[in-house]
């Protein structure tokens, strides 16, 4: 899914140039150099309910965790293809959004998590958090990573957890590799592992090159490489071998068409979307659909109180369970 930042959300595409097109704006990029001057860089402990923001070691590289809040079940966030953890807080709301922020208003009501996985940056020219780390990802690397981190900084479960985009994948694969880890699960406008086969079907050999293997861009060294297709396929073999066991889950997808590039078939590729979110609504009894009226892609930007809402309502739901 593409990477966004910037006062005006649009969708472009997954392509590393798209991404750079819609870079932070100037006031962005000075609230979020505050935040990294003063963020801890030396290791920390997200056991207790301070809040806490550092370098987590996960075996011989570490991860950038901020922890917020307490209360339990924690929550924890899962940014995009691109994004960093800063993605679901203040310093990302675009200037006609008084917020409050997803991160924010969640440490509100109970403990909730973001992190920075190797390669993503909220604004040109600065190094991600983390660690880096070399080479073409997939999904299963990844839920691999989240694992120990929150094992290495002693985050308590089970868990909500919320994704957006190809985060969205993530945390549902995590949910089926570790199911008693998951207690609830919130959708943002999240990848379903049949997408991208349909993208491709539609893209020309052209688009989809560079909707997949655009070039480094200046500015963004090391940023993450994700093998999409791959991802899909361990998401689609998980799905068969441990579906979603029955949990609270909202789906909220967008209202708005996506802004792709002129040259792209933007009615063929929204009409491949809808369908898919009705899908993953119904992976467990009772889940729920939400159409943000409002929102393009970036509904945790634009509409935050809905999906701070969602968040509200999984977590007391999971309450009420125990």
């Amino acid at each position: 899914m593409p990477r966004q930042a910037s006062s005006k959300v649009s969708i472009l595409s997954l392509s590393r140039r798209h991404m750079i097109a819609a870079a932070a704006s100037a006031s962005v990029g000075i609230a979020m150099n505050h935040r990294r001057a003063t963020a801890s860089q030396t290791p920390v402990s997200a056991s207790t309910g301070d809040d806490v923001a550092g370098l987590i070691d996960i075996g011989g590289r570490s991860l950038y965790l901020d922890c917020r809040g307490s209360g339990s079940p924690a929550v924890v966030l899962e940014a995009g293809f691109g994004n960093d953890g800063e993605i679901w807080d203040s310093v990302a709301l675009p200037e006609d959004q008084s917020g409050p922020a997803v991160f924010p208003a969640v440490a509100m009501f109970t403990r909730v998590c973001a992190y920075d996985r190797p390669g993503t940056y909220r604004d040109p020219g600065f190094p991600g958090r983390s660690d880096p780390i070399t080479g073409t990802r997939t999904a299963d690397d990844i839920v691999a990573d989240l694992h120990a981190l929150l094992t290495a900084a002693n985050v308590p479960g089970p868990y909500v957890m919320m994704g957006h985009s190809f985060g969205g994948l993530i945390v549902r694969l995590y949910a089926s590799m570790y199911p008693i880890d998951v207690a609830g699960l919130v959708l943002v406008d999240a990848a379903h592992e049949d997408y991208y086969d349909a993208v491709k079907s539609v893209l020309t050999p052209a688009q989809w090159e560079a909707y997949t293997n655009a070039p480094e861009p200046e500015g963004y060294p090391g940023l993450e490489k994700i093998d999409i297709i791959a991802s899909a396929e361990q998401m689609r073999n998980a799905a068969v071998a441990s579906p979603l066991h029955p949990m609270p889950l909202v789906v909220i997808t967008h209202g708005k068409p996506w802004e792709w590039p002129e040259e792209y078939p933007g009615d063929a590729l929204e009409a491949v979307w809808l369908p898919q979110q009705l899908n993953l609504a119904a992976l467990v009894p009772d889940g729920q659909l939400i159409v943000a009226e409002q929102s393009e892609h970036y509904i945790q930007l634009t509409q935050p109180d809905l999906v701070i809402d969602a968040i509200h309502q999984v977590v007391d739901t999971v309450r009420n369970l125990d």
